[in-house]
């Protein structure tokens, strides 16, 4: 019975066109409007070498340290950091007044740093001066000190860069990570559908299904088994389009996307269901009030705007956490960023109890109703 029952519910849920229109293809769309969208996002954020002068006088020309750490941060190179010109102070607020550069170094026997406005070129200048100053000092004190030991200050390395992150930053990231919590929630309209095709008062189809020789629940479960197969293949399909498609990087783990994915379809279509077993009216209405809590539970995600997310986790923490799309999306990016996986077990755990809670309304909804004739 439950082999027959699974076919014949996918031969039914691959037949409508409506159906797999909004669960696949209209993701896959706008999938790639984004792609198209944000092609050149990530490459303006690229760092761009900084334009700077320094201005000819003897207290430049006389300090030996100073004038090879500015050769040797505008050497050709990868680590290049500014372009410099050399020139009178006259010629250099002539160059900052114009915008052609970010600011002027001058040595009165000091280094000093003049600029026209602040800002994030400015803040690289001031911070690389800053360093030369602190080295120039330590340097000093131990020429005083202790001569021979210099060359061991200058050779070794105190610090080691780490990062807490794997994945290399991308601001883009976010919208495919809120556009696949979507497609996901978007399996409640298979959830509403089961709902429909199993209430004997909402279709006629139903009525017919009522009337088969198989207790309603057995028969209830076999169709979300089989509706559970075609949302997380429609799933796999999308996340295979944007991996191969549109070349979005989610990271290797592999396992824990699928797991994530397949907790989300689950999440979707319970929360279909419960919505079409609560709101006894017809089919068009329950589809509306779908559509507009999973766009609103997308966009508190970030799927239109990215930052939306932090700012819901910042004033209203408790929504994030009953948010499924944003829960979702946040187990993407857990995944992609952290070394632990902590933070995404924890959205695993209050996905897998959402679904929970929306099984349980809907089976408390549907054991209920009988039927004095159909």
């Amino acid at each position: 019975m439950f082999k027959h029952i699974f076919i014949t519910r996918t031969k039914c849920l691959i037949r409508d066109k409506r159906l797999l229109f909004w669960t696949l293809m209209f993701p896959i769309v706008l999938a790639t409007l984004f792609k198209v969208a944000f092609a050149n996002l990530s490459s303006a954020e690229v760092f761009k070498i900084i334009d700077i002068a320094v201005v000819l006088k003897e207290d430049y020309s006389t300090n030996q340290g100073f004038k090879g750490a500015i050769e040797q941060v505008s050497k050709e190179g990868p680590n290049k950091l500014f372009n410099v010109t050399a020139t009178s102070e006259k010629n250099a607020e002539e160059l900052l007044k114009n915008g052609k550069i970010s600011g002027y170094i001058y040595l009165n026997p000091e280094v000093n740093l003049v600029v026209k406005s602040s800002g994030l070129n400015q803040t690289i200048i001031k911070t690389f001066l800053d360093n030369y100053k602190e080295n120039a000092i330590n340097i000093a004190a131990i020429m005083k000190v202790n001569p021979k030991a210099i060359t061991t200050y200058l050779k070794k390395d105190y610090t080691k860069e780490i990062s807490l992150y794997k994945g290399q930053p991308d601001t883009t990231l976010n919208y495919f990570y809120a556009l696949i919590a979507m497609a996901c929630l978007y399996g409640s309209f298979l959830g509403l559908k089961e709902i429909t095709d199993i209430q004997g008062d909402l279709s006629k189809r139903a009525a017919r299904i009522n009337m088969a020789p198989i207790r309603k629940m057995k028969m209830f479960i076999y169709s979300l088994s089989a509706t559970l197969l075609i949302d997380f293949t429609e799933i796999l399909i999308l996340l295979g389009y944007l991996s191969f498609g549109l070349k979005i990087d989610f990271g290797n783990q592999l396992f824990f996307i699928v797991l994530l994915c397949l907790i989300g379809c689950i999440t979707g279509i319970s929360f279909g269901a419960m919505i079409s077993a609560i709101i006894k009216k017809n089919e068009g209405l329950k589809s509306s009030i779908l559509i507009a809590v999973t766009m609103l539970e997308s966009f508190l995600a970030g799927m239109m705007y990215v930052n939306m997310k932090y700012i819901v986790e910042k004033n209203m923490p408790l929504l994030a956490y009953i948010n499924p799309a944003a829960l979702i999306t946040d187990g993407f990016y857990s995944l992609y960023y952290y070394n632990s996986h902590q933070r995404f077990f924890i959205n695993i755990f209050i996905l897998s109890a959402l679904s929970l809670l929306f099984c349980l309304i809907t089976y408390i909804f549907i054991r209920r109703p009988q039927y004095a004739s159909l």
